[in-house]
């Protein structure tokens, strides 16, 4: 009786444990590193394709863009963990829409808003298919976030759709992340390339629409 209730007792240990390791796996933060949340944590969900721009990455390209997120409207597609509209946000950026086709994720977006007492005036989650979204958003945008899980062509269809249905402003930025082999993608769609780096298997640049 006594190995009996000892093997009980060891199960009910292990599941515990196993059970906290899939909390602990299927969650977990990312960082606001610049403007007014500096040093904020959020919650993000880990789910398959999730991939947050690193904090390294997010330096860059906000330095890059340390004159244009302030009061600019942004659109956040793929957004995932919601890691560049938030830090756009955090700059001081007039509205980001976030989209993102995952329901559980979208919801985190939500709670996140919540969190830092955003409005829907100055924050908006949509819960759908980015390519689906594209040609019904109305409005032109002054920052575009392209960040999409690779290899799934993402990238090249979001940029036609941009192009089809004049997403982006005359004046407009575009940030493009991408595997490395697709660091040159926005030349396929007359973008000028203002700004590039690669690191690893990952390619991200800065684009605009083209003088011509």
């Amino acid at each position: 009786m006594a190995s009996i209730l000892a093997l009980t007792r060891n199960n009910k240990r292990d599941s515990k444990r196993n059970k906290a390791q899939t909390n602990r796996s299927s969650s977990g933060s990312i960082r606001i590193i610049g403007g007014q949340w500096r040093g904020r944590k959020l919650p993000v969900r880990y789910a398959q394709g999730l991939r947050p721009t690193t904090d390294r990455t997010k330096e860059t390209l906000f330095n890059w863009l340390m004159h244009d997120t302030t009061d600019a409207v942004c659109l956040d597609l793929f957004a995932g963990s919601g890691s560049l509209g938030f830090e756009a946000l955090s700059r001081y950026a007039r509205t980001v829409t976030l989209v993102e086709k995952d329901a559980a994720n979208a919801r985190q977006l939500q709670t996140n808003l919540a969190t830092l007492n955003l409005s829907a005036q100055q924050a908006t989650v949509i819960q759908q298919d980015a390519l689906q979204v594209l040609p019904t958003l109305g409005e032109q945008y002054d920052l575009i976030f392209i960040d999409p899980p690779f290899h799934q062509g993402l990238a090249e269809q979001a940029l036609a759709l941009i192009q089809q249905h004049k997403v982006l402003k005359h004046d407009g930025l575009l940030y493009i992340e991408t595997e490395s082999e697709l660091a040159d993608i926005g030349t396929q769609f007359q973008l000028q390339q203002l700004k590039q780096k690669s690191t690893g298997q990952v390619a991200y640049g800065l684009w605009c629409l083209s003088a011509d």
